[in-house]
């Protein structure tokens, strides 16, 4: 039996069988750079290290929506639209960074970002009215958005043997700096006020992630920043116009994205109404976290392994299994073991979108392609996160929100499950 290659084709199907329009437009000249070199990973770990910084976006509005509420004396709903307004920036900025480092590169793209994080933090600790607090968020959501997508992309072009393991730690920046910078603002709010916080936290990443996007860009070199002649080409062909599978897979991130929210957003009201506090649930909420670095960087060995539609239709089977726990167990000890499960089984799904992308798509747009699949994801954090919450206000119970997040899921697995059918009837045929 000949050695396959995982949802794809044999090198040398690779070479007869994939399509023009799936390889990069100009030949790969070796002098320049080579992948999983070296200097792969040492961009790899100052991709990680802006990443985390840059992140501080996704987690600072949490820290200080009470504060902020009681300075401006709001309802909570009111100021949560700052957290709602950083995703429509993270989401949009995402595509329109993704463009630009497909144009540019991620020096670019990343510059930007630097831009209006910083002066965004800045103005946010300026503001003298809610409604400047909140608008200003969009801008530290577009600050935000190229420290993920974007990125992932761009990690992608430096690997061949281990793209999979190198997007999915580029992706777990972000949750690196879940954990770091919520206790950093906290600390900072109380020692200085949120205000004071804010402008420092604006300085500081201005100044720290230039100070990382200027080695990087040393690294990648300046003149060829955005040259992607020497990317790996992709593995696999499915046969599908890169629109077509763009939509799919935007469909595939909406709907797993609905699950996921489920437990991330309402864990801590949750374990509230059971009379546990909501100090237990954050601490879940942390543990899934936790558990969710661990399974990204698992699921980039896998993915090199098995390929991304493997790996992503493995972390959509297990997600979907954890919510059901969800449904059965409500002791304390069951729901922080029912948590950590379910940050073990969905960490890697998302940046599994990203390793797809790249698997079966040029080079030359895959940062585009990425930013549009994350956007998509964001669509269904948020309205997962609300749809549950619409839920348990019409039934008195979090039980149909699972049930609801089962469904989605569901169809998450039916159109994985469609693509990796596909490449196999490819592969028949070839």
């Amino acid at each position: 039996m000949p050695n396959i290659a995982p949802c794809g084709l044999t090198p040398a199907q690779r070479a007869t069988n994939l399509p023009p329009v799936h390889a990069p437009s100009s030949h790969r000249d070796s002098r320049r750079f080579t992948p999983d070199s070296g200097q792969a990973w040492v961009r790899l770990a100052l991709a990680v290290l802006i990443g985390s910084i840059g992140s501080v976006g996704m987690w600072s509005v949490v820290v200080v929506l009470p504060v902020v509420q009681t300075e401006f004396a709001a309802t909570r709903g009111a100021v949560s639209l700052a957290f709602t307004l950083t995703m429509l920036g993270f989401g949009l900025g995402g595509v329109a960074t993704g463009r630009i480092t497909d144009r540019f590169g991620i020096v670019a793209a990343m510059a930007l970002s630097i831009g209006f994080l910083g002066i965004a933090y800045v103005l946010a600790g300026l503001s003298s009215t809610l409604w400047q607090f909140i608008a200003v968020h969009v801008l530290i959501g577009l600050g935000t958005s190229a420290t993920f997508g974007p990125l992932m992309a761009e990690a992608s072009h430096w690997f061949e043997r281990y793209r999979g393991l190198a997007v999915t730690i580029v992706a777990s920046g972000n949750y690196v700096g879940g954990t770091i910078w919520p206790p950093l603002v906290n600390w900072g709010m109380q020692t200085w006020g949120w205000r004071t916080t804010h402008i420092a936290i604006g300085i500081f990443c201005a100044v720290a992630m230039t100070v990382v996007l200027m080695v990087l860009r040393a690294q990648i070199g300046g003149a060829v920043a955005h040259d992607h002649a020497n990317a790996p080409p992709p593995r696999v062909d499915l046969q599908l116009s890169t629109n077509t599978l763009t939509a799919l897979l935007c469909i595939a991130s909406i709907s797993c994205c609905v699950a996921m929210a489920m437990p991330q957003v309402h864990i801590v009201a949750y374990c509230g109404d059971l009379g546990y506090g909501v100090a237990r649930g954050a601490e879940m909420l942390s543990l899934m976290m936790a558990f969710g670095v661990v399974s990204r960087i698992g699921s980039g060995f896998l993915a090199d392994k098995i390929g991304g539609i493997r790996t992503l239709l493995i972390g959509s089977v297990a997600q979907g299994f954890a919510l059901f726990f969800y449904l059965f167990f409500d002791g304390l000890t069951s729901l922080y073991v029912i948590s950590a499960m379910f940050g073990l089984f969905q960490g890697g799904i998302v940046p599994s979108y990203a390793i797809i992308v790249r698997e079966s798509m040029p080079a030359r747009e895959a940062a585009t392609r990425v930013g549009i699949v994350i956007m998509a994801s964001v669509v269904g954090m948020s309205g997962g996160g609300w749809v549950s919450g619409v839920i348990f206000d019409a039934t008195g119970s979090y039980a149909a929100a699972f049930l609801n997040g089962v469904a989605w899921n569901a169809v998450n697995v039916a159109i994985v499950v469609a693509l990796l059918i596909r490449a196999r009837s490819r592969l028949a045929l070839a």
